[in-house]
């Protein structure tokens, strides 16, 4: 077992894995955000399970986009996340919508799109376990935003990484919440919380 604290541990595994998703050429990271679109898209929990969250991506994050795109054209409603420090809210996205550059450099709606509580999450990470745990970029967002719908109603959180991004044990502290399924270039893994 490691001695050091989950905080110290998170980030060793945060700039690994980010270093092996850097890592990624730009071509295979295209192929793979439609493999993995197809995998979430043939997910029969999330059919019903609208409006879904989703992010618009940054960095080398897996591009959330096709997905958003392809649950659009299927009827379902699509919400982006917005940055409100410390939290998020969600507001609904059309293909084609002016987005506004929010914290981080993040593409988000505007002001005046509607403001929706999603029942299901499109979640970005930097690396993960197979129990669910994950790794974002240190801030909490996510974490927070889930623990806020859960307080309203049941959420189906999905996770969206390369296989690299995988790691043995992320360090689970009080305020982490474990994701539901992560879909992969190479398979769908539906979580075993511990």
């Amino acid at each position: 077992m490691h001695s050091s604290s989950p905080p110290v541990l998170k980030e060793q595994l945060r700039q690994e894995a980010l270093a092996r998703r850097d890592g990624l050429d730009k071509g295979f990271r295209e192929e793979a955000a439609r493999v993995i679109a197809a995998r979430v898209l043939g997910l029969s929990d999330l059919r019903d399970a609208t409006p879904v969250g989703g992010y618009w991506p940054i960095r080398s994050e897996v591009d959330s986009r096709p997905l958003m795109e392809a649950l659009r054209e299927r009827g379902q409603d699509v919400a982006l996340s917005q940055i409100l420090h410390p939290h998020l809210s969600w507001r609904l996205w059309r293909p084609g919508d002016v987005l506004v550059k929010g914290g981080f450099g993040v593409r988000e709606p505007g002001p005046d799109a509607p403001e929706v509580f999603p029942k299901s999450l499109i979640v970005p990470l930097v690396a993960f376990d197979r129990r669910g745990g994950r790794i974002g970029y240190g801030k909490g967002h996510f974490d927070r935003a889930i623990a806020a719908l859960e307080e309203q109603h049941p959420v189906l959180t999905v996770g969206l990484a390369y296989a690299v991004q995988e790691v043995e044990e992320v360090p689970v502290e009080p305020h982490d919440r474990l994701l539901d399924i992560i879909v992969t270039e190479t398979e769908l893994i539906r979580t075993q919380p511990a």
